[in-house]
This record gives structure tokens, C-alpha cells and sequence, in this order.
């Protein structure tokens, strides 16, 4: 029997959260995903038996006498195309897992947070607050003692300061007894594919495949691409009712993940970004065009987010040219960069721009088309394709 003091809870299997969900029709049977929730459940049992066996004697945990107890723990790196289920296997796994110290994050978020300690670190240590000169070891126990099995959604490394320290941090955080479970698009040696300076990263390839046992879903489905299809994506009126299907949307999008404000660097500048997680990002109608934003600042913000949400959307009248300028820019910017959008809009596209003179009237039909395009399922299809190529293109500009 498992008790509170051994750090672990009752609990049932991945599998039978699996066949729940198959059972209530909210997921299709697919064999294989239970390859992966079986592989799953299995590390659930090893992480359970040896931190049991751990606490079962003092001596041996001293003193490393029970082999198995001190062998760590290998995790699993979950690969696969985008939609194939990797973040929901992820959310029963986290679910799951019999562990109160845990962690779950978009990789991305981890390694800010990682890059803000070694910040205050080094300012700690010349302050003199601190005496390792070295920010790495402290950081890595910190994190361990926060949270031992460390769960990651889309692993991939787009920027060379991360790629540059990844081997030194995960070789302290696995000497702390971290378990590693991650999802991504990429194989292990597909990782920060013809990035700047890769062969010093490679050294962290070699011990992701020690330390994470690799395991592909190889299903041909794309099952989150068939729910978006089943989506609107341009809704108006402005009532209830739209901000409903906006939020329901946007929590598809993002797995349910948590969400925060956040910033992006233009030009010694930071454009506020109300809401974003992961690769998408959540503005009103308001943030993006009532401030003074220009071609580089919604150039900079498609260039980190994939995935684009505008609320509340109002007629724009013909006194506001400004307005109806930028508007047409931004519309512009996504439709070139191929970006996916999400719109709440108190009108349909023909009807959103109320002026009749001027160049933003015969500018705005151009707006009009594309957002009726962007609507269709041939630009949903050809957004799922260059969102595959984004990481690898990020990768090699950096």
C-alpha cells in the first residue's frame, strides 16, 4: 500500500484513463498510442517500485547497497508528427504518475525560467550572496527539488543558448534524480538540425537516448488537425456565445496548457503579448491595433507564434484610418507568413470596414479576401505544413 509519507498517492493506469476516454467517444482506439501508454504505465510502475525501495531502508539509501534502488530511472522521449496525440498521452502520464513533486511545461518556459536564474545567480555571486562561481549546480538542485520527474511538451531547440548549456544543466539534473518524460516532432538526432555550432550540442543528444528511452507514434492520423478542421475559425457576432467557442478554441490549440502574458524584442523595444502558451498567442482587437505597432513589431510576433487569436474585432469606422491601416498590415503579415488565425469580429470580413473613401477602402477588399481564405481548409492544411518546417527554419537562422 502506497502512503502519503512515500511521496506517492493511489492511483489508477494510464491505461484505464486510455480506455475511459475511448469508451466516452472522446478519443479514437489507435494502437499506436497503447504502445506508448503501456510504455508509459511501465516507467509509472519502475518510478513507483524504486522510490519505494528507496524509502524502505536508510542504510541502503546511504549507502547504495540495494543496486536496483540506486540505478536511475530512465524516461521516455515521445516523438511523432504534430497531432498524433503525444501532449494527451503527456496530460494522463502527469495525471497519473503516483509523485506530488512533479513538473509539467513547455519546454520553451523551462529554459527562460533556467536562463532568469543563471541571471540572478551571477548577480547573487557578485553581490557576494553566494559562493559557486558556477550557476549550473545550484540551478540543477533547485529544479530537482522542485520537481523529480520533469515532463516537457515539444522539446525542440531553436536557440543556441539554450543549445549550448542543455548537456552540462541535464547531466546535473539527471545526477539529481530527475526522470525526463518529453514529447516532440523531431527525433533526438533531428534536434537542433543545422543550428549554429551543432556538433557542441550533440554531446546532449548522446545523453538524452542514456537517459530517455525513445519511443515513436508511428499512427498516420492526425487527430488534433481533424478537430481543427471541425472548428470555426472566424466567429461574429460579438456575443456570448463567441467568446465561448473562442475560449473553447483556443484551449484546443494549446492542450489545456497554462497560459501567461508575455513579451517579444523588437529593436531594443518589448511588445506586450497579453496571453500566450507554447507556439500561440491570444490579443484583442485593441492591443494589436489601437497601439502604435508597426510591420516589424507584428513581424517579430509571427516570427515566435504560429498560431494567432484576435478578439474582439469591431466595424471599424472611417474616421479610424489609423485603425483600418494597421489592421490591413497585420492581416497581411499573417496571410504572407502563413500564420493561423483566430478571430472573434462583431461582422463578417465584407462588412468589418465601414469607410467608402480613400486608400483603405480599396485596400481592405484585399483584407476581405484573405480572411475569407484563411477560413478554408487548404490554408488550415498548408499552415500544418510549414508549422513541421518551422523549428528545423528557426534552427538554422540561429
Amino acid at each position: 500500500m502506497m502512503h502519503p509519507r512515500d511521496g506517492l498517492e493511489p492511483h489508477s493506469t494510464v491505461a484505464q484513463h486510455y480506455a475511459h476516454l475511448v469508451e466516452a467517444g472522446e478519443i479514437t482506439d489507435d494502437p499506436a498510442q497503447r504502445q506508448v501508454v503501456a510504455a508509459l504505465d511501465s516507467l509509472i510502475e519502475e518510478i513507483a517500485a524504486k522510490r519505494l525501495q528507496r524509502k524502505s531502508s536508510a542504510l541502503g539509501w546511504l549507502f547504495a547497497k540495494n543496486r536496483a534502488a540506486a540505478e536511475p530511472v530512465t524516461g521516455l522521449y515521445i516523438c511523432g508528427g504534430v497531432g498524433r496525440g503525444k501532449t494527451m498521452l503527456m496530460d494522463l502520464f502527469f495525471e497519473t504518475v503516483p509523485v506530488r513533486r512533479k513538473r509539467r511545461v513547455h519546454f520553451n518556459a523551462f529554459m527562460a525560467d533556467v536562463h532568469d536564474r543563471i541571471q540572478k545567480h551571477r548577480q547573487a555571486r557578485k553581490e557576494g550572496a553566494v559562493r559557486e562561481d558556477d550557476p549550473i549546480p545550484p540551478i540543477a538542485r533547485a529544479l530537482a527539488d522542485e520537481g523529480w520527474i520533469l515532463c516537457f511538451d515539444e522539446f525542440s531547440v531553436t536557440d543556441i543558448a539554450d543549445a549550448m548549456i542543455l548537456s552540462r544543466l541535464f547531466s546535473a539534473l539527471f545526477a539529481n534524480g530527475v526522470v525526463l518524460v518529453a514529447t516532440s516532432n523531431m527525433a533526438p538526432d533531428e534536434l537542433y538540425r543545422d543550428g549554429l555550432n551543432r556538433q557542441l550540442f550533440l554531446p546532449f543528444v548522446a545523453l538524452l537516448k542514456r537517459h530517455a528511452r525513445v519511443i515513436s507514434i508511428d499512427t498516420p492520423i492526425d487527430y488534433r488537425m481533424e478537430k481543427l478542421n471541425r472548428m470555426p475559425v472566424y466567429m461574429t457576432p460579438l456575443v456570448a456565445e463567441t467568446d465561448r467557442l473562442m475560449d473553447e478554441a483556443w484551449k484546443t490549440v494549446t492542450r489545456g496548457l497554462p497560459a501567461e502574458p508575455a513579451t517579444v524584442a523588437v529593436k531594443g523595444r518589448k511588445v506586450p503579448v497579453p496571453l500566450a502558451s507554447g507556439d500561440a498567442a491570444r490579443f484583442t482587437f485593441s492591443d494589436l491595433c489601437e497601439k502604435p505597432l508597426a510591420a516589424r513589431d507584428y513581424l517579430a510576433i509571427v516570427d515566435r507564434y504560429a498560431t494567432i487569436f484576435i478578439d474582439q474585432v469591431p466595424v471599424i469606422a472611417e474616421g479610424r484610418r489609423n485603425e483600418a491601416k494597421r489592421f490591413i498590415l497585420l492581416i497581411d503579415t499573417l496571410y504572407d507568413r502563413r500564420v493561423r488565425l483566430f478571430v472573434s469580429a462583431d461582422a463578417p470580413p465584407q462588412d468589418l470596414y465601414s469607410g467608402k473613401r480613400g486608400i483603405e477602402a480599396f485596400e481592405f477588399d484585399r483584407t476581405v479576401s484573405r480572411l475569407i481564405e484563411m477560413q478554408g481548409r487548404e490554408w488550415l492544411e498548408s499552415w500544418a505544413e510549414g508549422r513541421e518546417t518551422r523549428n528545423a527554419t528557426v534552427a538554422t537562422m540561429s
